[in-house]
């Protein structure tokens, strides 16, 4: 216990632990010490009590996959009777509805299609950037990146670039799923190394486009990997610090190859995301993923470090299609924040504060909002 204590008071105190030090805390420290110690560096890292939340909409833009990932119950093969294509003037009609519901983010994801190179993403990025500006573009993963590079028979660097160019603003983190090889090989063994997985994100990083970084847990992986995923990621944000925030959620076991159960409890989910907080002390949002947990972890999660609950899905399919049925409103999501004792906020998707949701309770005087409330008052003027 003592060394499990002097662990948790250094990362407390905004020190860096190393793997082993975090496997350690995942495994055997104490739950609420954990949650204690994840919280004290929320509030630092933070500096004030506020939730936030995001309103976009996941546009998938085909099903056609040649990937064939055991874990998802979405793609479909090539020249499947069940696989489509969306036409462009569908996906700017879903972005123009996005927009009417107050949108401001944008999720463009699909399978590896086989006739899919850059220049595809070029058109798709820049029609909607030309119709809807105000829309940011928040998509595609590595593994799309080096899957349109392949087919239009280019690099890395120029496809970043290009796409870039036509107006994605950002990469999310799909694809990462588990980065260590053994679980990774299990789970898509047609899918790049999680070390290709990283490289690609560090050239984008370095080529100006920030990220997010993901994890699914739940597959068979030990914790030891789990622990090894979020040293992967940390090495790279080390070196680039381009990963704007982390977002774990666990794996759906319904309609895929690999079937089973979801082999992560909800409270290997809770302690993961407690002890990310404490691990990532270069990544400054954590994000807890509701729509694969529920919504009772989801407010949970928020005395664990997390700072953000994701978004308002105006539409996913991806997930979905595998079971996870969690859904909230922006008022449910409003009140389950604000019932954990935190002010609910819309952010953008660079974690820009929109507007927060204060009420005659809140007090602006108190530490964990009055660094925020003469911005958000001059604002409003």
């Amino acid at each position: 216990m003592a060394e499990i204590d002097d662990v948790l008071a250094r990362a407390a105190d905004g020190g860096r632990i190393g793997a082993e030090e975090a496997e350690l805390l995942y495994t055997e420290a104490p739950f609420h010490a954990l949650a204690e110690a994840a919280d004290t560096v929320r509030r630092r890292v933070i500096g004030d009590n506020i939730v936030t939340y995001i309103i976009d909409r996941n546009i998938n833009y085909t099903n056609v996959c040649v990937t064939a990932c055991k874990f998802c119950a979405f793609y479909r093969a090539p020249k499947h009777e069940e696989g489509w294509d969306h036409s462009l003037e569908e996906i700017l009609r879903r972005c123009g509805e996005a927009v009417e519901l107050g949108a401001t983010q944008v999720m463009l994801q699909g399978g590896h299609h086989p006739e899919f190179g850059v220049e595809y993403y070029e058109t798709l990025f820049s029609a909607v950037k030309r119709e809807y500006p105000q829309l940011a573009i928040h998509s595609i993963g590595p593994s799309e990146i080096a899957h349109m590079a392949k087919v239009s028979g280019t690099d890395i660097e120029e496809a970043v670039g290009r796409i870039k160019a036509a107006g994605l603003d950002s990469i999310a983190g799909a694809g990462a799923e588990m980065l260590p090889a053994r679980p990774r090989t299990a789970l898509a063994p047609l899918k790049e190394s999680g070390e290709r997985w990283l490289e690609i994100m560090e050239t984008a990083h370095e080529l100006g486009l920030e990220s997010t970084a993901t994890m699914m847990m739940g597959t068979g992986e030990t914790a030891h990997e789990r622990i090894e995923h979020l040293r992967m990621i940390r090495d790279v944000q080390d070196r680039t610090g381009g990963f704007r925030s982390f977002i774990p959620w666990t794996y759906q076991p319904e309609n895929n190859h690999l079937k089973g159960r979801t082999q992560a409890t909800v409270m290997e989910y809770l302690r993961l995301l407690a002890t990310a907080r404490l691990y990532f002390h270069n990544v400054k949002h954590l994000q807890s993923s509701w729509l694969t947990t529920g919504k009772a972890a989801g407010q949970l999660s928020l005395h664990l470090g997390v700072d953000d609950l994701g978004s308002i899905m105006l539409e996913e399919n991806v997930i979905s299609s595998a079971g996870a049925r969690h859904r909230s409103r922006l008022s449910e999501l409003i009140a389950l924040i604000r019932t954990a004792d935190r002010v609910p906020a819309q952010r953008n998707t660079v974690y820009e504060r929109m507007s927060v949701h204060w009420t005659p309770d809140d007090d602006p005087s108190d530490d964990r909002v009055r660094s925020h409330f003469s911005t958000i008052v001059g604002s409003m003027k």
